[in-house]
C-alpha cells in the first residue's frame, strides 16, 4: 500500500499501477478504485491537511503532477473535450509496444502510435475555477497557519524539476498534448530543454483571469472532471483535490499553432484565436488540476469542521451550548460599533445569520436584507463598520453606490461568444457572502443604461436572490444565497426586508477616533474566532415550528388584526415569523418556544415604533 509520502507527492504512480493491474481484467472498474483510493486516504485523520493547497501555498512552490488542494468557486463551464485514455507507445529501436493511461494527464509520452487498436478515446469536461471571491484576510491566515502546523506540510521550492519546454523532433513531431493539439506519427522525442518558455512571463501583464470582484489574487485553475460532471453547477464552491499539472508543454503547444495544426485535429479550425487564447492559457498562470475528489463546501469558515454538523455531533453539542453566552458578548461588541444602538446590534445578529434555507416557488425563504439607515455620512463611518464586518465574516465585498461605479462597473456576468466564455460580474458571488451596499456615496446625477441595469440587478438580487446573466439574446436566471446589508442617510432607494433607523447613544468628540480605536483594538484572536464560529453554526442550524406554536402564532395574528385590521399586514406577520426564525437560531434554538415568539413580536414594535418616530420628525423623507 502507498505510503502518504507515496500517494500525495507520486499519484500517478498510484493510477498507473491500478490501471496495469486491470489489463487481466478489462471490467475490473479501475478508475472507480482510484477515486475510492484516494478518497478512503483523505477521510483519515487529518490527511487532508496534509495536501499542498493552491490557494495558500505559491505555484513554483508546489511539486508538478502531485496532489494538491483548491478551493475554489466555479466561475465557467467550458465545452467538454476529448483525451486518450488509453493508448500506445512505440519504441524506435526495437518496436516494443507499451499500453498507458492517459488519464489525468494533459501530455502523452512521446512516440505515440495513433493507428493502434488499442487506443481507447474518452471525454473529460473542463470548470474554469477562481478562489471564493471576497475571502477575508483572517480567513487565509487562519488556513496558512493550520497547514504550517501539519507535520506533513514541508513544502519547499522544488530542485528535482525544472520548467520544461517540448521540443520538435527533426522530422516535426511533437509529444501529443491531451484534449487540444494530438498530432499523429510514430518517433522519438529528444530530451527537452530544461528552460521555460518567456512568452509566459509576458502572458501574466495582458492575461485577463476573469474574477468576479476587482483587485482579487490567487490562482485561477482549469479542473479536469472525469466523472459526473452533471452534479456540478455553475457557482458551485467546491474543495477540489486533483493532480496538478503545469506542463510548459501546454503553452509551447498553444504559442506554435499554425496550418499544420488544423489539419491534424479538425477540432481546431473552430475555435478563434481568441478562445484558443482563453481556454489554452499558459500553465504558469493558470495551472490544469485533474480532479480525483471534489467535497461541496457547506460553509467557507476553516473554524469549522470540513463534515457537516450532523456528522460532527461532538462539536455542535459544544457549539449549542455556548450560544447564549456568545451571542450576549457579541451584541455588546456589535452595539459599540453601532453607537451605543442595541436594537440596531440585535437585528444586525439576525441579519449576519439568515441564510436562504429554501425556495417555494420563486421565493426565497429566509432571506434577511436589511436596511441600516440614518448612518453618518462624516468620518468615513460606513467604510469602518465595513471593515469591522469584514473581521467577522468569512466573505464580503464593500460597493460604494457612487454614480460612477454604478454606470461603470460590471455587475451582471456576460456571454461572450466570441472568446466562448462568460465573463465574470461583481454579483458572481459564492453562497453566504456579505454584500455590503453604500448608499452614503450616492450623488447628483444620471444613471445611464448601464447604470439603470445594474440597480436594477442589485433590485432583483435583493427582492428574488437571483441574478439574471446575460447571454446577449436573452437572461438566465441564476438563484443565489447572498446576504445583502444596506448602508443609507435617508431610506435606501433599493428594496429591503427590514429598516431599522441606526439611534446613536453615544456623542463622541471626535468620531473618527471612536471609531478607529474600535477598529484598531478590536476583540482578542479568540474572541473573534468564537464570534466567526457563533454567525456559521447558527446559519447551519435546522429549524422548525411544532403545531402547536403554528396555532398560537395564528391567533396572536387574528388578535393583533381584532382592534385595528390595518396595524398588522400578512407582510408584517412574515417578517416577524422570520424574525422569529432568526432569533431562535441566534440562541441555539431549534424551534420555535413562545418567548422567542414573544421576543420577535416585541422588537418588531420597537423597531417599527422607531420608523414612525423618525418620519414624524423627518415628515418628507420616503
Amino acid at each position: 500500500m502507498p505510503s502518504t509520502h507515496d500517494w500525495i507527492n507520486n499519484p500517478l504512480d498510484v493510477v498507473e499501477g491500478m490501471f496495469a493491474a486491470s489489463q487481466s481484467n478489462p471490467k475490473s472498474g479501475w478508475e472507480a478504485k482510484v477515486v475510492e483510493f484516494f478518497k478512503d486516504r483523505l477521510k483519515e485523520k487529518d490527511a487532508h491537511t496534509w495536501v499542498p493547497s493552491l490557494n495558500d501555498v505559491p505555484l513554483h512552490y508546489l511539486k508538478p503532477n502531485s496532489l494538491v488542494k483548491f478551493r475554489c468557486l466555479i466561475q465557467d463551464m467550458f465545452d467538454p473535450e476529448f483525451f486518450m485514455g488509453a493508448y500506445e507507445t512505440v519504441d524506435p529501436s526495437t518496436n516494443a509496444k507499451v499500453l498507458r493511461c492517459g488519464r489525468y494527464k494533459d501530455v502523452t509520452e512521446c512516440g505515440v502510435d495513433f493507428n493502434s487498436r488499442n487506443t481507447v478515446t474518452a471525454e473529460r469536461q473542463t470548470f474554469y475555477c477562481v478562489p471564493i471571491p471576497g475571502e477575508n484576510p483572517w480567513f487565509s491566515l487562519i488556513l496558512s497557519h493550520s497547514y504550517a502546523c501539519s507535520s506533513q506540510a514541508r513544502v519547499v521550492p522544488s530542485t528535482s524539476y525544472a520548467p520544461t519546454r517540448q521540443k520538435r523532433t527533426e522530422d516535426g513531431q511533437m509529444c501529443a498534448s491531451q484534449g487540444h493539439t494530438e498530432q499523429h506519427g510514430n518517433g522519438d522525442c529528444k530530451r527537452q530543454e530544461t528552460e521555460a518558455p518567456s512568452s509566459q512571463t509576458a502572458s501574466a501583464s495582458h492575461l485577463d483571469l476573469n474574477f468576479p470582484l476587482p483587485g482579487e489574487k490567487g490562482p485561477s485553475c482549469l479542473v479536469k472532471v472525469y466523472e459526473d460532471w452533471d452534479s456540478f453547477k455553475l457557482n458551485d464552491t467546491l474543495e477540489v483535490f486533483g493532480i496538478l499539472s503545469v506542463s510548459p508543454a501546454l503553452s509551447a503547444l498553444a504559442d506554435e499553432k499554425d496550418a499544420s495544426s488544423s489539419i491534424l485535429d479538425p477540432t481546431e479550425s473552430m475555435e478563434t484565436a481568441e478562445e484558443q487564447r482563453v481556454h489554452s492559457p499558459p500553465a504558469s498562470l493558470v495551472p490544469r488540476l485533474h480532479m480525483l475528489y471534489a467535497r461541496p463546501l457547506p460553509h467557507n469558515n476553516p473554524l469549522l469542521p470540513s463534515a457537516t454538523l450532523e456528522d460532527n455531533s461532538a462539536f455542535l453539542s459544544s457549539t449549542l451550548s455556548e450560544m447564549a453566552s456568545v451571542r450576549a458578548e457579541l451584541l455588546t461588541y456589535l452595539t459599540h460599533v453601532l453607537l451605543g444602538d442595541a436594537l440596531a446590534a440585535e437585528y444586525l445578529i439576525l441579519h449576519l445569520i439568515s441564510n436562504v434555507y429554501a425556495r417555494r416557488d420563486v421565493l426565497p425563504l429566509g432571506k434577511f436584507a436589511m436596511n441600516l439607515s440614518g448612518c453618518p455620512a462624516a468620518a468615513l463611518y460606513t467604510q469602518r463598520f465595513y471593515q469591522i464586518i469584514q473581521q467577522l465574516v468569512p466573505s464580503s465585498f464593500y460597493l460604494g453606490m457612487s454614480l460612477q461605479n454604478m454606470n461603470q462597473m460590471r455587475l451582471v456576468p456576460k456571454k461572450d461568444y466570441v472568446a466562448n466564455r462568460l465573463v465574470s460580474g461583481a454579483l458572481q458571488l459564492a453562497r453566504n457572502t456579505f454584500l455590503f451596499l453604500d448608499e452614503t456615496h450616492l450623488e447628483q446625477g444620471q444613471l445611464d443604461t448601464t447604470g439603470v441595469r445594474n440597480v436594477t440587478a442589485l433590485g432583483n438580487l435583493i427582492s428574488w436572490q437571483k441574478v439574471d446573466y446575460d447571454f446577449n439574446y436573452h437572461q438566465m436566471e441564476f438563484p443565489c444565497n447572498i446576504n445583502v446589508l444596506i448602508a443609507s442617510e435617508g431610506r435606501s432607494l433599493l428594496p429591503s426586508d427590514c429598516q431599522i433607523h441606526l439611534q446613536s447613544q453615544v456623542s463622541p468628540p471626535n468620531m473618527e477616533e471612536y471609531l478607529s480605536n474600535i477598529q484598531l483594538h478590536p476583540q482578542t484572536s479568540s474572541q473573534l474566532n468564537k464570534f466567526r464560529i457563533y454567525l456559521s453554526v447558527a446559519r447551519q442550524l435546522d429549524y422548525s415550528i411544532s403545531d402547536e406554536m403554528t396555532k398560537s402564532v395564528e391567533d396572536d395574528f387574528v388578535d393583533m388584526r381584532k382592534d385595528d385590521p390595518q396595524s398588522v399586514s400578512a407582510e408584517d406577520l412574515h417578517r416577524m415569523l422570520v424574525v422569529a426564525r432568526l432569533l431562535s437560531l441566534s440562541l441555539g434554538q431549534t424551534s420555535l418556544t413562545r418567548d422567542s415568539w414573544l421576543r420577535a413580536k416585541h422588537i418588531d414594535m420597537l423597531r417599527r415604533s422607531r420608523m414612525e418616530q423618525h418620519q414624524c420628525v423627518n415628515g418628507n423623507e420616503p
